[in-house]
């Protein structure tokens, strides 16, 4: 499909935008790293529901839905209606507003492991806390890691995008490997009575083993370091409680982002309440922690998971649409090439590479077709709420097209000459 002048404002716009904003954008995983030049959207104009127009004026079905951040859909009404009620009230005070107690209440009343709540305003700003608390907490200094946890130097220094920390920084921070319980023993035995804490993300891409969540909660009670799940993504998606009510395995402490508030800018920490009353003394503290249009989103965000069957909806809408590329999948003979895997509300395509051709050239050309056809993705498939029965068949229908251009591509040997594109560069993994 041609691909001429239908990203014309976007490349302006990315144009005008590094004059003045390194790579473009604040956030990394939306910057024109992610995001082959020439064949694609950079710039929104506008969204609604489960679709999202850029600045050329094409509408996409959007399967990103803001990184994960939006779990309702763009726009809802009883969240953006929640909202301008509270702008009539105010945003900020000099005093603290009652709204932070009633949502602390309501996600009590709804994570397992919720005594206690304090709010931030990004996922970083939780975990790095939820890590400060567990430190505070155990007088201790070593943390082991699991997953991604954001832009803070105890996490971020143990990537390839370390540039910046302090190395007496990143050496306190050691990651293990998911479902093998003998990488995380092996940090405890290296450093005895040294780690502070375990923050894990629970789920991503594969199921944990069996016993493997309990096991980590077992040997951290074990070594007396506390033990953190990084709820960021699946809290209030996988269930209403997160992950830690699907697997029933309940942490000392877990954080909150993304979907809690629907897109507006919240984070939590909850957990038991002997270790947050140290909160009282660790210094977590912000300006804008109290804004209260996000909490008023996050109160109505709550409130329609409550009363409505989103988790349900979201949760079957999902797995049409891993079951349906998986036998798309199937269909096109790509098995050697792509798998889907995660939990039906975020699932995610694995790409391999062939004796031709890398993983980063299928994902590019993957990536050109898809958003030629009016699909927002970047290998993943956020649902949302606000998707419909067609919106999934639209992105089965794309698959099926764009499948079969790939598997053609490959199998005549002519997948660099389909790019109208450079191949995208693998310069940072966050899993």
């Amino acid at each position: 499909m041609s691909n001429n002048h239908l990203f014309t404002r976007s490349e302006e716009t990315l144009e005008r935008a590094l004059r003045t904003i390194p790579l473009g954008t604040q956030t990394f995983s939306k910057s024109k790293t992610q995001l082959p030049y020439g064949v694609s959207p950079f710039y929104a104009a506008r969204a609604e529901g489960g679709h999202l127009w850029d600045v050329d004026g094409s509408r996409y079905v959007d399967f990103i839905n803001a990184l994960c951040a939006v779990t309702l859909g763009y726009k809802d009404p009883d969240v953006d209606g929640a909202v301008r009620a509270q702008m009539d009230e105010g945003v900020i005070f000099s005093l603290p507003h009652a709204i932070e107690i009633e949502v602390a209440e309501m996600i009590c009343d709804m994570v397992p492991c919720a005594e206690m709540v304090r709010f931030g305003k990004n996922g970083s700003d939780a975990t790095s806390g939820a890590v400060r608390l567990a430190r505070a907490y155990t007088g201790r200094d070593r943390i082991a890691a699991c997953g991604y946890h954001g832009w803070q130097d105890w996490f971020i220094g143990t990537t390839g995008r370390n540039l910046g920390v302090p190395k007496a920084v990143s050496d306190l921070t050691h990651t293990f490997i998911y479902n093998d319980l003998a990488s995380l023993d092996a940090i405890f035995r290296q450093w005895p009575g040294e780690v502070a804490g375990v923050i894990m993300e629970p789920m991503n891409v594969v199921e944990p083993g069996p016993g493997f969540l309990e096991g980590v909660k077992d040997l951290c009670h074990k070594h007396g370091a506390v033990f953190i799940l990084d709820e960021i993504i699946t809290g209030f998606r996988y269930a209403r409680g997160g992950a830690q009510e699907v697997f029933g395995v309940t942490p000392d402490l877990a954080t909150y982002g993304k979907g809690l508030a629907n897109g507006y800018p919240l984070a939590a920490i909850a957990g038991r309440a002997e270790i947050m009353q140290r909160m009282g003394d660790v210094f977590f503290s912000f300006t804008m922690g109290g804004e209260t249009l996000s909490l008023a989103a996050a109160k109505a965000t709550l409130d329609k998971l409550n009363r409505e069957p989103v988790v349900e909806t979201i949760h079957q809408r999902g797995m049409d649409v891993k079951e349906g590329v998986a036998q798309l999948i199937d269909k096109h003979q790509l098995g050697n090439i792509f798998s889907i895997s995660g939990r039906p509300c975020w699932t995610i395509l694995t790409i391999a590479d062939t004796a031709l051709y890398t993983s980063w050239e299928i994902r590019t050309l993957l990536l050109q077709e898809m958003f030629a056809r009016r699909i927002l993705t970047l290998g993943s498939h956020n649902m949302s709420y606000a998707h419909t029965d067609e919106d999934v068949q639209a992105l089965l229908s794309v698959y099926d097209e764009v499948l079969a251009v790939i598997a053609e591509s490959v199998e005549q040997e002519t997948l660099k000459r389909n790019l109208r594109c450079e191949t995208l560069v693998p310069l940072f993994k966050v899993r």
